[in-house]
């Protein structure tokens, strides 16, 4: 018997880099059928699904109270993956907070709810650093992201409206750039490098980043193996992203569990691997 399932994704994915279609024809040798949706799209009979996967919604950030919405309706007709719960504790980057809680190392972070100039003054100082980056609590793909060596008060309308975190900027992600690492059903599948195009800071392909498969090493992988063993969860998919910090260890930047690029294209066997992951459940 055929099953059914679908990649959920937005209305147009123009100017984003997309390859879950690489799973799709391992997924047929599955018996399995998938079609790729919007999550905005409301006359959807989910129930007909086996499954709904979250796969490449970028602009909930930007929605997130409706995304929430389109999700739970989803949740109570047919499986989800991730699960809503996990989607609710990793909206927001105050996850992070937690996951230091429980011992895992990330990148120091401050979270805050007033940007002026005083204040900008006392994080240089708190953090022992001369330039940070400022972002939303709830972003994705670099926007509102910024490097700041000095107060910027043309940022004041963007974070006087929103909590957003503070960190230190981490040096090494300008030559040696920042880990992910890619888990199936809880196995590790593949990692890559992403480094930011010259006189820029953002590794995301949105922005220029370049993208390279490595082979990660064993202290890769047991940084990366302690941040889930920490999340004691049932996650069909996750992606670790590290980053080297100034003692030559790596710190956990992001645990993306909503909607991560996989980046399949990277590994030839990742595609496979994907879908026996799904299939698997």
């Amino acid at each position: 018997m055929t099953r059914r399932i679908c990649f959920l994704s937005m209305d147009d994915l123009a100017g984003y880099v997309s390859d879950d279609d690489l799973a799709v024809p391992h997924l047929a040798e599955f018996g399995i059928r998938t079609d790729i949706l919007s999550w905005r799209q409301t006359a959807v009979a989910w129930s007909e699904f086996d499954a709904v996967i979250i796969r490449t919604p970028w602009d909930y950030q930007k929605y997130p109270q409706e995304f929430i919405a389109a999700l739970e309706d989803i949740e109570s007709r047919t499986t989800l993956h991730n699960p809503l719960k996990i989607v609710r504790w990793n909206l927001d980057k105050t996850y992070l907070r937690d996951l230091a809680g429980k011992g895992v190392r990330i990148v120091p972070t401050m979270w805050r709810q007033h940007y002026d100039d005083a204040s900008f003054t006392r994080w240089l100082d708190e953090l022992s650093t001369d330039e940070v980056i400022i972002k939303p609590t709830v972003s994705a793909t670099a926007t509102f992201t910024y490097r700041l060596r000095e107060f910027d008060a043309s940022l004041a309308s963007i974070f006087g409206e929103r909590e957003f975190l503070v960190q230190p900027f981490v040096p090494s992600i300008l030559d040696e750039g920042e880990y992910s690492l890619f888990y199936f059903n809880g196995e590790y599948s593949h990692a890559i490098v992403k480094r930011p195009k010259p006189e820029d800071f953002r590794v995301q392909e949105e922005h220029g980043g370049i993208i390279t498969e490595i082979d990660a090493g064993t202290e890769m992988r047991a940084a990366a193996a302690d941040v889930l063993e920490h999340f004691d969860e049932d996650l069909l998919y996750a992606r670790v992203d590290l980053v080297r910090h100034d003692d030559g260890k790596f710190a956990l930047m992001e645990l993306e569990l909503i909607e991560p690029s996989l980046y399949l294209r990277m590994n030839a066997d990742a595609p496979a691997r994907f879908a026996a992951a799904i299939a698997a459940r």
